[in-house]
């Protein structure tokens, strides 16, 4: 369901960024995100846990939601203020609950481990803290490079799972190919962090992108992009909002602000290779974001 997600070259979406760009969409499956691939195979190895507790912005708690039902489980996710109520609403669908805390990411994370903490059976779910979730994001890198051998792969990088799945893979089976990751503008603590080699917490980040909006990076991931990833990039939410114009037009795809990131970058920044490839992840959209001409 998760797997062998399509990916493609698409003539008039190159023409329009004047490169070769292989695109690999992984929006079209029930969370319309890649987040069921590692949360299904983290939540798939968990033994004797009855009932998930997470943190999310949104996607990442459509699949917790998702694999707790699938495994016989109960979920609940805890949400900073803010967050999309087309996201909210489709994690409810799953048969999860709902629990708005705190004020940002941060302070809602703190609640949501709080509120399991000590509890026989219950589990907290950290994005990214487990490296069995990376290792699940990681098949997409598998899946691109069984047919193509691209000169870069662009990623959207939030939490860090994504990038550095992908990363683990591609060093392991094309070590000359580089992996670039994307921030927002508004939310540079990884790109910070990555150049650092250790966490450098933001007090807010501020961008329309909640997929890529972190503030509070988790130090084993860091650690792991750090030796990982090949360089960082960041976009500002005028170019996110143009790259969900392009993908509209060119491949008939409504993706999400930090689904387009990859694009962005692509459309910003001089990255090198003649082929370039890029993870397509995340339609949830606000109503206010649906791209208009």
């Amino acid at each position: 369901m998760f797997r062998n997600s399509p990916q493609y070259l698409d003539e008039q979406l190159c023409a329009a960024l004047g490169r070769r760009v292989l695109v690999k969409v992984e929006t079209a499956n029930p969370l319309r995100s890649f987040k069921g691939r590692g949360a299904g195979f983290l939540i798939g190895q968990l033994d004797g846990v009855r009932h998930l507790v997470t943190m999310s912005t949104g996607n990442f708690g459509q699949g917790v939601a998702y694999a707790a039902r699938a495994n016989g489980m109960s979920a609940e996710v805890f949400t900073p203020p803010g967050v999309s109520p087309a996201k909210l609403d489709r994690i409810r669908s799953f048969g999860a609950t709902v629990i708005e805390a705190g004020v940002d990411g941060r302070t809602a994370k703190l609640a949501a481990r709080e509120h399991a903490a000590d509890r026989d059976g219950w589990a907290f779910v950290e994005d990214e803290a487990d490296p069995r979730i990376a290792e699940g994001a990681g098949t997409i890198a598998m899946e691109l490079l069984a047919a193509h051998r691209p000169d870069t792969i662009v990623v959207p990088d939030g939490d860090g799972a994504l990038i550095t799945g992908i990363a683990r893979w591609t060093k392991e089976l094309a070590p000359d190919t580089r992996i670039v990751g994307v921030c927002a503008t508004g939310a540079p603590t990884m790109l910070h962090s990555w150049r650092a080699g250790v966490p450098v917490p933001f007090e807010r980040a501020d961008t329309i992108a909640e997929g890529i909006q972190i503030s509070d990076p988790i130090a084993a991931s860091v650690t792991r992009m750090h030796h990982l990833v090949d360089d960082m990039v960041l976009v500002d939410d005028a170019a996110l909002l143009a790259a969900m114009r392009l993908a509209a037009g060119a491949l008939g795809l409504l993706l999400e602000p930090a689904g387009a990131a990859g694009l962005a970058a692509i459309a910003g920044h001089d990255l090198p290779g003649e082929l370039i490839a890029t993870v397509l992840t995340g339609s949830n959209l606000r109503a206010d974001h649906f791209p208009t001409p």
